[in-house]
């Protein structure tokens, strides 16, 4: 009886890591067929707004403001606006020296999603916009984004768009995660997705829409993770949301294990969230042959990248020791896994930190998913809760 049921627990376990191994094979080939976008300098130039959530992010707000008010694109034609949560008086009182308009709520519950609507709130009703971008408080663009933005925009041809977001760090065995898992995810489900005529996937910041699409559709954000219900929208509305592999965008990493836990954690919810709102869409997606949106809601069913790599782990050293014959196809998925990576990986990550942090790697997923195992279903533990 005992044996029958690990059995059964074995082979669910395998079809789900193996349903999961094979999407992101699919996308992961695909990616290498992309050819190089030449895009033409653009026509007009646009009006942008960029919104900048800022929760207490006193140490790297002022770096991505300066970085912003940089730029090579005439000044006249785009507005910074920070939302500045409780930050201290002091970083409110430098960024009000800057050509920028801050805000500073004082929300009780603090979101990214709450943010982005006081700003648009906001919005003095005579100051007219073509495209909003979002930024997060720790990111850092070159002088050139607005000119390539505005460029890829008007080729682009759609209302939304997603830029390169890579690591600006990798000082630590979790940020040199972080960094490699960010340029799968730009490899699989953005790059790999439009080799494929599909939707790329939104990465939460380094994100542009079209500034009348956003000003409704934000409003209807209700959740901690703005960024996958704007993405539910816009496939739901035929949307195609575009990937600019060129334009770069850098995005600060988690260094620490507890930072790196809450954020998986939050990620993992976030899917889990995704797939109980939309699962209801997939019958008449299907019917409708809406391929954007079966996509999506197949990729949110999947099994989390860091839970899946966490139990490859396990069972691969710990099956040996029960039953042999069960453990080789753990092997085999996990070297599967393991060239699937490295096809999505770039070059220019695997360097001396890399190699020194990779060694890291097993412990630090399997201490991942001891912590995930204690994930709390309740979606307030990722609101910013302020005294």
């Amino acid at each position: 009886m005992i044996w029958n049921i690990l059995y059964i627990i074995d082979a669910l376990l395998f079809a789900i890591v193996a349903l999961t191994v094979i999407y992101m094979t699919v996308y992961a080939i695909a990616s290498h067929f992309v050819k190089k976008q030449e895009i033409p300098k653009a026509k007009r130039l646009n009006r942008f707004i960029i919104l900048i959530p800022s929760y207490k992010c006193d140490h790297t707000i002022e770096n991505t403001v300066r970085a912003m008010l940089a730029q090579t694109y005439p000044q006249r034609l785009f507005d910074i606006v920070v939302i500045s949560d409780h930050q201290s008086e002091m970083t409110n009182f430098r960024l009000a020296q800057n050509p920028i308009t801050l805000l500073t709520p004082n929300f009780k519950n603090s979101t990214k999603a709450r943010a982005l609507q006081y700003a648009i709130a906001n919005i003095p009703i005579f100051k007219i916009y073509d495209v909003v971008i979002i930024l997060d408080a720790d990111n850092i663009v070159l002088p050139e984004f607005l000119d390539d933005l505005n460029n890829a925009y008007e080729y682009a041809g759609t209302k939304a768009i997603q830029v390169h977001r890579m690591s600006k760090n990798r000082d630590t065995a979790y940020a040199m995660l972080e960094a490699t898992f960010e340029e799968i995810n730009n490899s699989i489900f953005r790059l790999g997705h439009i080799a494929m005529g599909l939707s790329s996937a939104l990465a939460g910041s380094g994100m542009a829409f079209e500034f009348n699409w956003f000003k409704e559709n934000i409003m209807k954000a209700k959740t901690a993770w703005e960024d996958k219900e704007l993405e539910a929208m816009l496939i739901r509305q035929h949307i195609f949301v575009d990937y600019f592999d060129q334009i770069f965008m850098f995005d600060e990493k988690t260094r620490l294990t507890g930072d790196f836990n809450r954020q998986h954690k939050r990620w993992i919810f976030t899917q889990f969230h995704s797939i109980i709102k939309n699962i209801r869409f997939l019958p008449t997606a299907i019917i409708n042959k809406q391929y954007d949106l079966i996509d999506k809601i197949i990729q949110w069913m999947l099994i989390p990248r860091t839970v899946m790599m966490g139990i490859i782990a396990v069972l691969s050293i710990v099956l040996p020791f029960i039953y042999l014959t069960l453990a080789i196809k753990w092997w085999v998925i996990a070297a599967w896994t393991l060239f699937i990576f490295a096809l999505a990986t770039p070059d220019y990550l695997v360097d001396k930190r890399w190699e020194r942090s990779f060694i890291k790697v097993p412990l630090i997923l399997l201490k991942s998913l001891f912590n995930l195992t204690i994930l709390a279903g309740n979606k307030k533990r990722f609101i910013n809760k302020n005294k």
